[in-house]
This record gives C-alpha cells, structure tokens and sequence, in this order.
C-alpha cells in the first residue's frame, strides 16, 4: 500500500467503507494516523472489524454523531453527494477539510520515489484514454499503475519504483474532494452535460473539471481536446505548456481494432500528446495503438455468430457517449434504455441512418420508444435478455447487435458492469 509520515500522528475520519475507504483506512493506520472509520452498512462494519487488526489508533463512529474537531481530514467516497449530505456541513463547522483518497495520495507524493503522475478527465472516454495511457507507458518499459476512478485504489497499490508513471482516472466527484493534485499531465477530454444532480448547471459541472488545471503547475503539460464550447473556454484561460487535440488529428483507425469511431479517435488523440509529453518515442506509441486490447463494457467485441457482431458498450450511460457507437458502425440493431438522465436523444440522432432497429429496455424503454417510433423499427422489449434474443433474430450477416444504453443501469442493475455481464450472458446463451 501507500502509506508516508505525512499523516503520522494526524487524526481522520473515513466515511463510506467500500474499496477505496476500506484502503484508506489501511493504509491511513500503517502511515501512523488515527482514524475514526464508518459506513451505514453494517455489514461494511464488520468487514473492517474481520480485518483483524488491533491497533488501538482505529475506531468504528460515526463522525456525524461524534466529535471531528482537530481532525486533518474527513475523507469520504466520492459517491458522497456533497451537495446535500449532512457531513458537508458538520466539517464545514468543524473546520475540516472533506477530502479523497486522491488529496491524501496528493499529500503522500513528496515521500514516494520520484514519479510522474497522469490525470485524466472529461465526461466521456476517462476510462479508454486512462487504459490507453497506461498501455502505452507499459509498453515502453516504464514502471505504471493505474486507479481513480478505474482499476484498484490507489492508497491500496504498491508505491512505483524511481521514474514510475501513475495515470488516474479523474471524474468531477474526484476532483471536488482533491486540492493540491499537481499533476505533470494533465488531460480534458469534452464536457457535456452529465451528473447536474450534483452540480448546479453544467457551468458548476465544468467549473469542476477545471480545478484540475488549477492545481497544476505552470511548467507542467495540460492536454485539451478543445472540441466543445467548455473545454475550448478552459483551454483559453490556461497558460504554461499547453497542448490542443483534436479527433480530426487521427487520420487512419483501421489498424487498431479496439479504437474504432470518432470518439477513439479524440481518445487516441490525447493519448498520443501524453506519451510525447512523457517523451514516450511515437514508434512505441504507434505500436501500442495496434496491441491495445480495449475495455470491458467500453465497444467491447462480445462474440459473432452467424457473422453478426454482438458488442457491449454498456458503459454508454448517457445519450452522448452512445452516439460515437452508432457512429462506428454501419447497420445497428440499438439496444437503449435503463435509467434516463436526459429526456432526449439529439445527440444520438445524427447517426440513426445507421440503426436497423431499435429494442428499447427498463424505465428509458416507452419513452425512448415515442422519441424513436416515427424514424425507425422499434420494439418494447422491457428486459435486456428479450432484447438481445429479438436482435439477434432480426440481425443479418455483417450487421451488429449494439447494447449502448444511453442510460444509466440502477433501475434493472446494480451497474453497468453487471449490465454488460447480463448481456454477455444472454449473448452466449443464444442458440
């Protein structure tokens, strides 16, 4: 784990006990911190009681019932809504900082072997363009990890060896809870409008994404993909090294079989502005693009039978992050719907010439039906399992079966991962 003498002695409070929290609190105990620890569940309680440790510097209480004056920090999940939950306004009494597990890795850098440190945000492609950095990095025989908001936590991975590159996936949450990240790369992909349950108004949202430069020193690399009016706005208030990307850099995408559609292309844009920015050589970033294996649940190639591709972009959990697949290929059979976070789908419509039909799922399903009906074949299937059996039968040779919900999953599932495994199931199950 990451643990550094930074917080020795200091006392904290973690609230929420999943993975990050359950690493924080560890590696928080094993730097020679306090630490008053709790989670609602009771049994996330006692899966850190099961933990077997005896130190005496951890206790199990709920900071909003007790006392967290003279703490150094509230580090909470960043699925804490800070807009309305009540420890917002208790640490704010108190005069404690609420912060991540990214503000304390922020904290411990001074006492890790010297490193460079890849931060990575925007509302759609964080998670392929992260996987994609640190693909390539590894690909060129330099130490990397990577965590955020994908992979492991990062209090919960082993320090990097000297010249070691972490890349971490940043969403806006993550950000909000971290004030001293000083990244040597720095990356914004596009902001589109996405989480307004937290925020207030899209410019709040993108205000959020900006604190990312903020923190960032002047001599170290910010990468933007300035193809929206946010990230064209931040890109001109930025000085120092800046760096500007765009899809239409990327000429040819035929040879990189997990990086197709125009929102790859951005993806890949960025990416390579990173790696010159490491001073990664193009040849190893060239032969990396070809050899990198892609994302679960992100164009995510599941199986073809019958010669109709099955794909799981189950990640797709807005209207536009859905649209850049519909985009990639050419006759669709569009498997949408789940839990809506907008009551339209304008950005996917200029790519509905490319959809065959559409089977609509969960709560999205009879108004995404309504808005379809009039321009394409549409059918009510409600589960995802009926979906996917209507498609494939409707499917011919060379067409594609797309699960790309353009909705988030918490009305059927319990994520979009275990979306995707459903539709791989279903897939596999087909005769």
């Amino acid at each position: 784990m990451i643990s550094s003498p930074a917080f020795a002695g200091k006392s904290y409070a973690v609230l929420g006990l999943a993975r990050s929290g359950l690493a924080t609190v560890e590696a928080l105990l094993a730097s020679g911190a306090n630490v008053m620890a709790w989670d609602q569940s009771e049994a996330a309680r006692n899966e850190l009681r099961s933990l077997g440790t005896s130190d005496a510097a951890l206790r199990i209480a709920d900071p909003l019932s007790t006392s967290i004056y003279g703490f150094a920090g509230v580090v909470v999940s960043p699925g804490v809504p800070l807009n309305r939950h009540p420890i917002a306004g208790r640490a704010r009494e108190a005069k404690v900082p609420v912060i991540g597990d990214i503000e304390l890795f922020a904290q411990a850098r001074a006492s890790l072997p010297p490193h460079k440190v890849v931060g990575i945000t925007g509302t759609n492609g964080k998670s392929t363009t992260t996987a994609l950095v640190h693909h390539i990095v590894r690909s060129a025989g330099i130490p990397t990890t990577m965590a955020g908001n994908i992979g492991f936590p990062i209090l919960g991975q082993e320090p990097l060896p000297q010249g070691g590159v972490y890349v971490l996936e940043l969403s806006s949450y993550q950000i909000d809870l971290t004030h001293s990240l000083d990244c040597d790369v720095s990356v914004l992909l596009n902001i589109t409008p996405d989480h307004l349950d937290r925020y207030d108004g899209i410019n709040d949202y993108a205000a959020s994404k900006a604190r990312l430069f903020a923190m960032q020193s002047p001599e170290h690399v910010a990468v933007i993909a300035a193809e929206d009016d946010y990230t064209r706005a931040i890109a001109g208030r930025l000085g120092g090294k800046r760096v500007l990307v765009s899809s239409a850099d990327v000429k040819d995408q035929s040879r990189w079989p997990a990086l197709q559609g125009p929102h790859n292309a951005q993806n890949v844009a960025a990416a390579v502005a990173v790696a010159r920015a490491l001073g990664i050589a193009d040849d190893v970033t060239a032969r990396a693009l070809v050899t990198y294996p892609g994302l679960p649940h992100r164009m995510e190639r599941i199986a073809e039978k019958n010669g109709v591709l099955f794909v799981n972009d189950s990640k797709a959990t807005n209207p536009t992050s859905t649209a850049p697949a519909l985009a990639a290929f050419p006759a669709v059979h569009w498997i949408l719907g789940g839990l809506p976070k907008s009551n339209d789908l304008e950005a996917c419509e200029p790519y509905l010439g490319h959809v065959r039909a559409a089977y609509t799922i969960g709560e999205a399903g009879p108004m995404f039906a309504r808005l379809l009906s009039d321009k394409l074949p549409v059918k009510e299937c409600e589960m995802l399992v009926e979906a996917v059996g209507c498609a494939a039968k409707q499917a011919r040779p060379g067409e594609v079966v797309l699960l790309s919900p353009a909705c988030a999953s918490f009305d059927q599932f319990k994520d979009y991962e275990a979306r995707g495994d459903a539709f791989r199931a279903a897939v596999e199950a087909l005769q």
